[in-house]
């Protein structure tokens, strides 16, 4: 004969209510897992501004790891055409079976080294600006923060103290001058700004960022990347840079500093 060793009895809310502490209990571990572990990074649209900001950086040292390999491959290249007799030497001059090479020859150009050497030219014409403050012993080179049209002008009367640059996604904004970050954070209006403090009482204003590669302190030197352009801020309308120049505590027309 079969003995009942024991039994439960559940009404249909009972089995309810343990289903649901279950499916609430294997819900709550599950968040906890993905939010306390590193592993919500890899969840889509989850990536923060830091995260952000490390894969940028990443790929930039990346492309820099690259093109240093690209030359020291071409560097051995030429070592080793060199060391085999496939190039020869520009000038030799004999004297008693000596062979001496002049160091005075003027080796020329080839022609795809001209082209880019005029190509470099042509695009860096207009980048820097000379610009000689009171002293005639001073004199500052400003450098466009990013190569884009001007949408807005600088218009004192509307309170626009700076203009508007449009550009390209992703592109860098760059140091318009040597300083030291004085400024970073996100503003409801302008989005992400930094600013920068610069010698002879200048300070350079960039808004409606879409990431910030400096923080508070850093030295950077003109032309160095210190944020990705972008679309942020409530009086953004679209992809751009807003930029602000201002010397002694007073805004200034950045056109009559710098040639855009």
């Amino acid at each position: 004969m079969l003995e009942e060793v024991w039994s439960i009895r559940m009404s249909r809310l009972t089995v309810f209510i343990y289903v649901f502490l279950f499916a609430f209990l294997l819900i709550t571990v599950t968040s906890v897992f993905f939010i306390l572990t590193p592993i919500h990074n890899y969840l889509p649209g989850y990536l923060d501004v830091e995260i952000r900001k490390e894969i940028l950086q990443n790929a930039l040292r990346a492309d820099s790891l690259e093109e240093k390999i690209g030359i020291q491959s071409r560097y051995l290249e030429n070592l080793k055409d060199i060391l085999s007799g496939n190039v020869s030497v520009d000038s030799l001059s004999e004297i008693d079976s000596t062979l001496f090479v002049n160091i005075n020859y003027d080796i020329p150009r080839g022609e795809n080294e001209l082209a880019f050497i005029n190509q470099y030219e042509e695009d860096e014409r207009y980048n820097l600006t000379s610009l000689s403050i009171n002293s005639p012993q001073t004199e500052l080179f400003f450098y466009k923060p990013i190569n884009g049209i001007i949408s807005a002008t600088f218009n004192r009367t509307t309170s626009h103290f700076g203009i508007d640059l449009t550009a390209a996604p992703k592109e860098n904004v760059r140091a318009t001058l040597e300083g030291t970050v004085v400024f970073t954070g996100f503003d409801p209006n302008y989005g992400y700004v930094i600013t920068l403090q610069h010698k002879n009482d200048f300070l350079s204003f960039y808004k409606h960022n879409d990431i910030l590669l400096k923080e508070i302190g850093d030295r950077v030197v003109a032309g160095e990347a210190i944020a990705i352009v972008g679309n942020t801020g409530k009086l953004s309308t679209g992809l751009h840079l807003h930029f602000e120049l201002w010397h002694s505590g007073v805004p200034v027309n950045p056109e009559d500093y710098i040639a855009f």
